[in-house]
């Protein structure tokens, strides 16, 4: 009897297990269609996508962005002097090193991404997922308002995740501006997290947080609230295939993420290079406010918006490749 109860379930079991290897074998698709469909599966999805779409992008913008940097740290406190363009910028990188300067904090980059976007994307994404089921219950769209608030708290969410990969970034990238022999010369991201933890404190690493935040905040505004909007418009008065659509609605997103963060993005990146001086132990900005104030009155109101060009060459394109590459992976794995 015990031994007809032991057999009777490892029968099934067996005969289970075939009747699934076959129907996989007879429909190789089933098997991952199967695995992408499991809850847990779902629920991870829109961060894997995320993540993979930020860190292709990152890898393609990353010389753009090394210059950005350079730019918005080049003449810090002085308002009159020689402006420096992306091209003297890019030109004095070449002569000082190797092309592959340009892709000097390339790990801290892809680090950031893989925690940053993975936050923004996902969260937006299951935020929208709700406001979706919940509109569509109600018998109505999603409304503007519910995409920017969406989009606000992905942004505010992710940013403080993501702070210290951004921060590490922002230092990797400064540092060649230093002197020789003032310079950390960080081998990875890693390497800076571990020895800025150590001299500086582990709180040193949420440096510039708030900027962060708020930047993160506007850039997903203009980002994802603004594509998400133009590809609903797109999709409901033109007849531009779904290729096109995500393209247009992707560039438009990009100008808007532009524009609204430039500032925010300008006093992090002040925030985060800054160190305390040796002889008084202070730091040249106590705060957001403080930068902001401090920029205005030695260099004035339009260096917030210095380099903008720039910015948008970068800013643009990685929105462009991230949410065109995210929309790509998310149809696939419907």
């Amino acid at each position: 009897m015990t031994s007809n109860l032991v057999k009777e379930p490892a029968s099934n079991a067996a005969t289970s297990t075939k009747e699934t290897t076959k129907t996989a074998m007879d429909n190789p698709s089933y098997a991952p269609s199967s695995f992408l469909h499991h809850p847990y599966m779902r629920t991870a999805l829109p961060f894997v996508n995320g993540g993979l779409a930020g860190m292709t992008a990152t890898a393609v913008i990353q010389p753009i962005d090394m210059i950005k940097v350079r730019l918005q740290l080049a003449g810090e406190g002085v308002r009159t002097g020689p402006r420096p363009t992306a091209l003297t910028v890019t030109k004095d990188i070449i002569a000082s090193g190797r092309v592959l300067d340009l892709y000097t904090g390339l790990s801290a980059g892809l680090l950031r991404q893989a925690v940053y976007t993975t936050a923004r994307l996902g969260f937006f994404d299951t935020f929208m997922g709700k406001l979706n089921v919940r509109a569509e219950s109600a018998g109505r769209k999603v409304s503007f308002a519910e995409r920017a608030g969406a989009g606000l708290t992905a942004g505010g969410l992710a940013a403080m995740i993501g702070n210290p990969a951004d921060l590490t970034l922002i230092r990797m990238q400064s540092d060649g501006l230093k002197p020789p022999d003032a310079r950390a010369n960080y081998r990875s991201v890693v390497d800076a997290l571990v020895r800025i933890s150590k001299s500086e404190g582990i709180t040193a690493l949420w440096a510039g947080c708030l900027p962060t935040v708020v930047r993160a905040m506007a850039l997903n505004l203009g980002q994802l609230a603004f594509f998400s909007e133009s590809k609903s418009q797109l999709k409901a008065h033109t007849n531009l295939s779904p290729q096109s659509q995500t393209f247009a609605a992707s560039a438009i997103a990009g100008f808007f993420a532009s524009f609204l963060s430039l500032p925010f993005d300008f006093i992090k990146t002040r925030l985060q290079k800054q160190l305390k001086d040796p002889k008084t132990g202070e730091l040249p900005y106590k705060g957001l406010l403080h930068c902001a104030r401090k920029v205005v009155a030695d260099e004035g109101w339009l260096r917030f918006y210095r380099g903008f060009g720039t910015y948008y060459v970068r800013i643009a394109p990685h929105a462009m490749v991230t949410l065109i590459v995210a929309d790509y992976l998310n149809f696939i794995s419907k």
